[in-house]
């Protein structure tokens, strides 16, 4: 199935553009017209740009799965259901996943399978579900999980956000000031300073030379760091060694990266209790979340731990042998492995560190503000102190 950039038009005369999936040009019309669309052109579309124009957002996703739940449950047949889910939508991209979803099930092919061709929507955790929903009888039960989950996830995006974000203000804030003072006030004072101080202390020298360099090359002190991480980003992102030794790094940074830790932890939990307790075996479970966890470094300990069950060893002892989890998550691994009960064992992880995160990101923010204050205050200071140094000799050499 290839995939079309179309304009098209109306009842009412409106001619509207977007993408759709489809086999040929006669398929592309035919799924058109159902929209109640006639095909005007249409060419060929870039799988990756397409996609990133249809993104779908979270809250999109959960009022989907809800809306469909509670189809199901009223005894609506998934046809039927589907239907009135893309008669309701406003986001045309995401109508146009819907409307597509129905092609594919009228013409035989499963639910999970019909979302499974559009994974820049439906992820593997996602479709992995609702396979298994389909398979054990249970498909509501697992939308409603996946409303939830979902939930969670924008929860805790909105959380590795406020952690990020917060710190870089401050910094950009740190860096504003310093520029500020060096371009502005010390040149201003350094003016003065000619004619009233003949001769000016070390410390005023060397902050009235910093200044100069402040002034003059300005562009270059912020445009070089600039490039730098930009290229930096760049790299990483098309280099797997750089990637791998970024998010090794990304681990070890103070405070950010035993937060960062504990959001890679809770969403594993979470997404491996989900998994389990729908059905699929561990050595899946592992699989799948080894595509969700978003640090190389985890993923591969998770491969090897995957591997290490297949031949053989219990699930405790391999997750044991990475060293990468901490002791919380691989004692609840022994309870669960030896109860029995290893999802409501990950759960209790995932509800342990979704708190830790929680409280850890409100004492950072707590200790980012007097930080900050004392940090500014500092520069101030320290600045002022070395341009104000030579008038305080020159009053101390006055002769009342």
């Amino acid at each position: 199935m290839a995939l079309f950039a179309y304009r098209a038009i109306d009842a009412e005369g409106k001619v509207s553009s977007g993408n759709l999936d489809a086999v040929n040009a006669i398929d592309l019309e035919l799924r058109l017209k159902r929209l109640g669309l006639d095909l005007l052109t249409f060419e060929s579309a870039h799988t990756s740009a397409a996609a990133r124009s249809r993104r779908i957002s979270r809250t999109e996703l959960i009022t989907f799965c809800f809306h469909l739940s509670q189809l199901l449950k009223a005894g609506v047949n998934i046809i039927e259901a589907l239907t009135d889910l893309r008669d309701s939508m406003e986001n045309p991209g995401f109508k146009q996943v819907v409307a597509s979803l129905l092609e594919d099930i009228e013409g035989g092919l499963k639910l999970s399978e019909a979302m499974a061709n559009h994974s820049y929507c439906f992820d593997g955790v996602f479709v992995s579900l609702v396979r298994a929903g389909e398979q054990s009888g249970e498909l509501t039960q697992v939308l409603d999980e996946l409303t939830e989950n979902i939930k969670w996830q924008d929860e805790m995006a909105s959380q590795a956000k406020r952690a990020l974000i917060y710190p870089v203000i401050v910094f950009v804030v740190i860096i504003g000031v310093i520029f500020v003072l060096m371009t502005v006030l010390v040149p201003q004072l350094a003016e003065a300073f000619k004619t009233l101080v003949p001769k000016l202390p070390p410390e005023t020298e060397f902050m009235i030379a910093l200044s100069k360099i402040f002034v003059k090359w300005w562009y270059l002190m912020l445009g070089i760091p600039a490039l730098v991480i930009t290229g930096g980003w760049i790299y990483t992102r098309t280099n797997d060694n750089a990637r791998r030794w970024l998010d090794e790094q990304a681990l070890k940074v103070p405070i950010l990266g035993a937060i960062r830790q504990k959001i890679i932890l809770a969403r594993f939990s979470t997404f491996f209790a989900m998994l389990y307790r729908a059905g699929i075996s561990v050595l899946e479970c592992i699989h799948i979340c080894e595509k969700i966890v978003g640090n190389r470094v985890m993923e591969e300990g998770l491969a090897r731990v995957g591997r290490t069950i297949s031949e053989g060893t219990g699930i405790t002892a391999a997750f044991t042998n990475t060293r990468l989890f901490p002791p919380l998550v691989l004692r609840m691994l022994r309870v669960g492995e030896t109860t029995g009960a290893l999802d409501a064992a990950l759960l209790n992880v995932s509800y342990f560190y979704n708190r830790e995160v929680r409280e850890s990101i409100a004492r950072m923010q707590q200790m980012l503000g007097p930080l900050t204050t004392v940090v500014l205050g500092t520069l101030i200071v320290g600045i002022l102190y070395t341009i104000f140094l030579p008038i305080y000799d020159v009053i101390g050499k006055i002769k009342l």
